[in-house]
């Protein structure tokens, strides 16, 4: 009989107190939640003095890691010059501006302006109130839906959480709202019919995606948004040839194409923008996360100049741009975005991830052979391990077992912390990580995997 070690103190001040985002609250109170106290590097420390190897970056976000002194400097140097002021009503700041101008000098297309919001959410949400304002500026108001795709995750507003295609993120929500389609997700291994090949899959998500904006009509579609990789959607890089192939589409149609690269800017596929990795040609894009390597919360929208002429045009009509966030541009997290472009560019981090490139590839790809993994999925320092009941089937596990969520489980006991996406562990180490840290990880991960087919054996999940 297993007996639960009681809750401690400060866990149990947590479940009196924190409503927790994405945790099964039905089991908090048996479980309490692990407690974080520090961290430094790639290394986080819990309230009882237990390391782990932070390996989803937090939240895809702490690009740099934890600790870092320039950043830390250069937080308190802005908090001491200037805590806190707006940009609303032609106020500016020089660290907003600072960084819109080296967003713009790194944009993988041409920009004009740069928006500012306080996450990848509101940046998704306030993309869409933009097409629709830019829409009616150019007299287009019927052209007003916007394309996702089926496993997107665009964020969790009303808005951006409708883009976003997961079921729990719509079940009990009322979502998603009006104006919102789902195109197919362009991931071959799970959605490949027999005998097609990549290619041919590629032909028939842009045939379906031409089909979907034919039969809405293409004079009520404003946009479409996707992610260059998926990402909480399960780390599913889009099978070869798909943003070329759809964005003739697009184009045809009068149709923008929003980058969301939260997740995948900022060096994390290998290259600046995830947009470059992919062969994607954005109109606008979406940035937060490692833009401030989640030192302080900012994201922020940016947009070329003939679309920008668009809201100076409306806002001649209407009187006003009525559109903006108490904390959007916040000296603070502004400040941070340029420290850590900075660093980004000066410590070479792009190399250094093209550098561990090799061996974080060798290392995933050397898990595909494990009885629980279906497909490994890599670019870049960003993967995900699919974890499969049967492997020559790819039939999945029941979604009741949660299988990949006790794997997270069993690798925090192994001294690393990953994130279960439904079926998919994810893997995305701050872009620091050394090689022997990384590899320390990948030995736990294998560790952990064995103890998970351990777990799934004794209690034959695979017959349920």
């Amino acid at each position: 009989m297993n007996i639960k070690p009681p809750l401690s103190n400060v866990q149990q001040r947590d479940i009196d107190s924190v409503l927790h985002p994405y945790t099964p609250l039905h089991k908090l109170s048996e479980t309490g939640a692990l407690v974080i106290e520090r961290g430094q590097g790639v290394f986080i420390y819990d309230t009882q003095g237990n390391e782990y190897i932070e390996g989803m970056s937090g939240l895809w976000c702490a690009g740099l890691g934890f600790g870092d002194e320039e950043l830390i400097e250069a937080a308190t140097r802005q908090l001491q010059t200037l805590p806190y002021y707006h940009l609303f009503g032609a106020k500016g700041t020089e660290p907003a501006i600072e960084l819109a101008e080296k967003l713009k000098e790194l944009a993988p297309v041409p920009i004009s302006k740069v928006f500012f919001t306080s996450s990848g959410s509101e940046a998704n949400d306030t993309q869409i109130k933009l097409a629709w304002y830019y829409n009616n500026a150019r007299g287009k108001p019927n052209k007003k839906k916007i394309i996702s795709r089926v496993k997107a995750y665009h964020g969790v507003t009303i808005m951006s959480g409708s883009l976003t295609g997961l079921p729990a993120n719509h079940n009990g929500f009322d979502l998603p709202v009006d104006r919102v389609l789902h195109a197919d997700c362009p991931h071959y291994y799970r959605f490949g019919l027999p005998g097609e090949t990549e290619e041919d899959f590629t032909t028939r998500m842009a045939n379906s995606l031409r089909e979907l904006i034919e039969r809405e009509d293409p004079n009520t579609i404003a946009a479409m948004i996707a992610e260059p990789i998926m990402g909480a959607g399960g780390v599913i890089p889009p099978s070869k040839g798909y943003f070329e192939a759809i964005k003739p589409i697009l184009d045809e149609f009068d149709i923008m194409l929003i980058a969301d690269e939260v997740i995948s800017g900022f060096g994390r596929t290998g290259n600046w923008w995830g947009s470059q990795t992919f062969n994607m040609v954005p109109t606008t894009i979406s940035v937060a996360k490692q833009l401030t390597s989640a030192y302080a919360p900012l994201g922020a929208v940016m947009v070329p100049e003939e679309i920008y002429q668009g809201y100076v045009d409306h806002s001649s009509q209407l009187g006003t741009f009525g559109h903006g966030f108490t904390y959007g541009g916040h000296p603070l997290g502004c400040a941070l975005g340029v420290k850590a472009i900075e660093i980004y560019q000066r410590r070479d981090i792009l190399g250094h991830v093209r550098t561990l490139m090799p061996l974080f590839e060798r290392r995933m790809k050397a898990l595909a052979d494990h009885p629980l993994i279906g497909e490994v999925r890599l670019s870049g320092l960003v993967g995900g391990l699919e974890l499969v009941a049967d492997k020559t089937s790819k039939r999945p596990f029941s979604p009741t077992q949660g299988v990949a969520a006790k794997a997270a489980s069993l690798l925090e006991k192994r001294g690393v912390i990953l994130r279960a996406l439904g079926d998919t562990l994810a893997l995305c180490p701050p872009m620091i990580i050394t090689e022997d840290e990384l590899n320390t990880l990948f030995d736990r991960l294998a560790l952990a995997l064995d103890d998970t087919e351990h777990y799934v054996n004794k209690n034959q999940l695979r017959s349920g």
